[in-house]
């Protein structure tokens, strides 16, 4: 019976990277990967079914990234690119690939913001060589990125394109013009032609940088975190698995931990990856006032 429970287990624990291991296995390099959360976030399959997101999650086509009340997601492309989210956005995941064109690799994809503020980043560090074939659409504005850095947002009442280095081509109905001067933006409202084009300020521009960017001291997610908060113990898998969908419904990454002992076997909920102590305190203390967890223990 033991054996049978914590097969059950790692199953629970693998089955979010179950995709990542098969596209290792076959030598394919994912095109997109969660590098950090600041939960609560969820990725939404292309049947419809939604699940938290994960660190090192690879991402696939007709997918979702969706993320909630004070959320972040900060995601990474093939050829080296940033892409941020900020609270309550939706992002459309499709055309994404790879593919030989003239002996460089090209990495595709096309991003689709459906609603929230959204920053792509071309990594001028990056060591890829080849070429990229993205295009973001911000409702009712398509950009097509060159290789640059974008902000851009969809709300209710209008759309939003920012350029903040490079150069991008912008389309809007019948209307087609390149973005090319650092810090100029376009707005389009709902119901009315586009705006002129125009230069942020700096004030501004700071302004919505914060709103996609990850904050220092939120509980987020990242790749080099070594910390935990553990959220619930039980000596029954079943009850684990309970508080184990619990938080993944809700948009929290959590974990079973089965720790064996003479006594039998014990089921430790958790949440990992977090980079300091005080991250996991705060994710501890918020999941207590949010979902009624009675002690949350911080460790490494």
């Amino acid at each position: 019976m033991k054996i049978k429970m914590l097969v059950s287990i790692v199953l629970v624990l693998t089955a979010g990277c179950a995709f990542a291991v098969a596209a290792n296995a076959a030598g394919v390099k994912p095109v997109i990967v969660v590098e950090s959360v600041q939960m609560p976030a969820w990725v939404e399959r292309a049947s419809g079914a939604r699940d938290a997101l994960t660190l090192g999650n690879s991402l696939s086509n007709k997918e979702r990234v969706i993320t909630g009340p004070g959320a972040r997601a900060l995601l990474r492309l093939a050829d080296g690119s940033l892409v941020k989210l900020g609270e309550n956005a939706t992002l459309a995941l499709d055309d994404l690939g790879t593919r030989k064109f003239k002996l460089k690799e090209v990495v595709t994809a096309s991003l689709d913001v459906l609603r929230g503020a959204f920053r792509f980043t071309t990594q001028a560090l990056s060591k890829f060589r080849g070429e990229r074939d993205v295009k973001v659409r911000v409702v009712t504005i398509t950009v097509g990125i060159r290789g640059t850095d974008l902000w851009a947002k969809a709300d209710a009442a209008k759309d939003v394109a920012c350029l903040i280095e490079g150069k991008v081509d912008v389309t809007r109905g019948d209307q087609a013009f390149t973005l090319d001067q650092p810090m100029s933006f376009y707005v389009a409202p709902k119901d009315k032609p586009g705006e002129p084009v125009g230069t942020v300020s700096k004030e501004q521009f700071d302004k919505w940088a914060q709103e996609t960017d990850i904050a220092a001291g939120a509980g987020a997610l990242r790749k080099s975190g070594k910390w935990r908060v553990y959220l619930a113990d039980a000596n029954d898998q079943n009850a684990a698995l309970k508080t184990y969908d619990q938080l993944r419904n809700a948009g929290y990454a959590a974990e079973i931990r089965p720790v064996t002992s003479e006594a039998g076997v014990n089921y430790r909920v958790r949440i990992s990856h977090l980079a300091t102590k005080e991250e996991a305190a705060k994710l501890g203390a918020k999941l207590k006032d949010q979902m009624g967890f009675a002690e949350p223990k911080v460790s490494k």
